[in-house]
């Protein structure tokens, strides 16, 4: 009898050392996430250098229209592309709720999007002190709005291709803001983005803004594989 609780408990320390050690996975992962009794699929992308210890930044990405559904690895497609040819610039974990219907807006989907940020945040460790958003076209749009609903959240946002009110504005005008568009934007006109600019301003903000000459809609490529995104996120922390 000894000897079988003696073999019980080398057996439960070795397990223990393994799960101990075990790596964590890393990529970009499938999760699911249920909220009102619906199960929601996301990503959440681990980058190689988390290592479970240190407190990691993180960004919410929002897809755009064509990205929509329930797949869950659709909405990948555009910024995990990005992440893909240069993981180096981007040393955050990620995640990558989708939108359900191309036919309503992210404000919609923020009990989803607040729900899996509660599960990341329970699963990895994170620096909520630098917590981003960005997003493109309507997930431009999505990031003006979500961030308006719950300014004291991010530490800086990023819209790519976005359009958004003066109402929306006027909640964001203290954050750090940097805004993309392309001036040849026949889906959402460039002017959009001057409207949030002015409107920023006169609420007493200093938005950024870069406009692509010649570029249309997809602004998010330039955005996000040749602009230093990422860097520029990690130089605005919130009060902890």
């Amino acid at each position: 009898m000894i000897h079988m609780v003696l073999i019980l408990s080398i057996c439960a320390a070795l397990l223990f050392a393994g799960v101990a050690n075990a790596e964590i996975s890393k990529g970009f992962l499938i999760k699911t996430v249920s909220v009102g009794g619906k199960d929601y699929k996301y990503v959440v992308y681990v980058p190689l250098c988390y290592d479970g210890k240190k407190a990691s930044p993180a960004i919410i990405f929002l897809n755009g229209k064509g990205e929509c559904g329930s797949d869950g690895w659709r909405q990948v497609f555009h910024f995990g592309s990005a992440i893909m040819l240069d993981a180096e610039k981007w040393p955050f974990i990620v995640m990558f709720p989708q939108k359900q219907s191309p036919e309503t807006q992210w404000e919609d989907e923020e009990a989803m999007v607040l729900s899996i940020l509660e599960k990341t945040c329970l699963e990895y460790k994170i620096d909520k002190s630098r917590l981003y958003l960005t997003g493109l076209s309507q997930g431009g749009h999505g990031t003006w709005a979500i961030a308006a609903r719950h300014p004291d959240l991010f530490a800086a946002i990023a819209p790519v291709c976005g359009y958004g009110e003066k109402s929306l504005a006027d909640k964001v005008a203290m954050l750090p803001v940097w805004i993309f568009h392309g001036d040849a934007d026949q889906v959402v006109p460039v002017e959009k983005a001057y409207e949030m600019e002015k409107w920023i301003k006169e609420a007493g903000g200093s938005p950024k803004l870069t406009i692509y000459p010649g570029v249309g809609h997809n602004s998010w490529d330039k955005a996000y594989r040749e602009e230093n995104l990422g860097a520029w996120f990690l130089e605005h922390e919130k009060a902890k």
